[in-house]
């Protein structure tokens, strides 16, 4: 009975320690999907999956695209997968969705709370694709500026040089920050989230800084040549910072710009539309911290992520 109740309270403890740091995001997170860490390996981790050991392996190595073609779901909304290819094997897919924004409309939500997944974001906003975000707090507040229907979250000084990708009612795009402010991107839309890195600027050039052994499932948007909305989501990890923007320049998509969001387990891809579905999230994440390999690493297997933020597509 004692040691039952000495459990009890240390449990209670942690969780309150839990709380004070990270709020309801942290609770959630750990109470319905169990706790995760980072653990401490070596280049050649049978942890890593097979397409990480050969990143690692050939940093170098960039990889082309398979051949793929898209899919309409309804006019103004394809989808596709993207192969990605080394000496004749696939070693990363990206789940990719095209989209008109004459003919859909897109939002960016927070909850901090971190209670939802992408299927319950898409259930709660009638949307007909969800995909995570840019990054946030250990709280699930904004990390950068983020704005969602007219309301400014996250921090109000905030120095941005990557992109913003922003939407009204007449307009949505990516807009490089390299010379201009991120409030003055914001200030046409109703919607808006600032990212990094900028993947694929106007001119070709990327603006990653990022170390080329950080691995993780990836997602982006794009805009294309057409003036079409591109979401991807990678299936494994073998995409740096570096690999994907070289990939996704030279990949038959027509990107004229990409900004990345964020990535590992938290890249998550949902779609409901007419008779297609869609749902992934990410599991890989392997860092560099103080200067050793770690891997993100679930104690229970891996779960679906909850989104503290999302962009969201509707029907106009």
């Amino acid at each position: 009975m004692l040691v039952a109740a000495v459990f009890f309270l240390a449990a209670a403890g942690a969780l309150a320690t839990l709380y004070v740091y990270t709020g309801l995001y942290g609770l959630n997170l750990v109470l319905w999907r169990g706790a995760a860490f980072w653990v401490a390996v070596k280049p050649d981790d049978s942890r890593l999956s097979a397409s990480m050991r050969l990143a690692l392996r050939e940093p170098q190595i960039v990889g082309t695209a398979g051949s793929f073609t898209w899919q309409q779901i309804e006019p103004g909304f394809e989808v596709g997968e993207l192969p990605v290819i080394v000496d004749g094997s696939e070693v990363d897919r990206i789940l990719l969705a095209r989209i008109d924004p004459a003919r859909f409309r897109f939002v960016i939500r927070n909850r901090a709370a971190g209670d939802k997944d992408a299927s319950a974001w898409l259930d709660d906003l009638g949307a007909v694709l969800v995909i995570n975000a840019s990054y946030f707090r250990h709280d699930g507040t904004p990390e950068a500026p983020f704005l969602s229907d007219g309301t400014l979250l996250g921090p109000r000084a905030y120095e941005a040089r990557h992109g913003a990708f922003v939407s009204s009612a007449q307009l949505t795009d990516i807009r490089d920050l390299a010379n201009g402010e991120w409030s003055a991107a914001f200030r046409a839309a109703r919607d808006a989230i600032v990212s990094y890195p900028l993947l694929v600027a106007a001119d070709g050039s990327n603006r990653v800084k990022a170390d080329d052994r950080w691995l993780a499932n990836r997602s982006f948007v794009g805009v294309d040549g057409s003036g079409n909305i591109i979401f991807g989501t990678t299936t494994n990890a073998f995409f740096s910072l570096n690999r994907l923007a070289a990939f996704l320049r030279a990949a038959p998509l027509g990107l004229a710009k990409a900004l990345n969001l964020d990535g590992g387990p938290v890249a998550c891809q949902a779609i409901s539309l007419d008779t297609y579905r869609r749902a992934f999230c990410g599991q890989w994440e392997l860092a560099v911290h103080d200067g050793q390999l770690k891997l993100f690493w679930w104690a229970f297997g891996p779960q679906l992520w909850a989104l503290p933020n999302v962009i969201a597509v509707l029907r106009r």
